[in-house]
């Protein structure tokens, strides 16, 4: 009974020390080689639905070696209230990219940023 009880905990802790307390700009680096890398399980995982399904549908135009670096780098963060804004860049594209999260469930997610969203950059 007592391993049983032990095990149980131990799944309980593995479960909740996944992705909890990740900021913004660690969240966006794993969205972006999540993306780069074709990685969907992941990318879903760090997204919203809108958000996954707006990178998932254009991904497969972007995908990178899994074995390629894809040094991501903070350019810039902007928070706005609940939403916060984070401008990157990679070596895989020479334009800096953005990405907008929001926090669901008390994790932030990287969500689609439509034409009319104005952030800060």
């Amino acid at each position: 009974m007592k391993k049983i009880a032990v095990f149980s905990l131990v799944v309980l802790f593995l479960s909740c020390a996944g992705k909890q307390d990740l900021s913004p700009s660690e969240t966006a680096k794993i969205v972006a080689d999540s993306f780069y890398h074709g990685d969907k399980t992941t990318l879903k995982e760090y997204t919203t639905k809108s958000g996954y399904a707006n990178l998932s549908s254009i991904q497969e135009m972007f995908t990178e070696d899994k074995n390629s670096e894809s040094h991501f780098k903070v350019v810039d963060e902007q928070k706005e209230g609940e939403i916060t804004w984070i401008k990157y860049s990679t070596s895989y594209d020479p334009k800096p990219g953005i990405f907008k999260l929001v926090k669901e469930d008390g994790q932030w997610n990287v969500t689609h940023n439509g034409p009319k969203d104005r952030g800060p950059f």
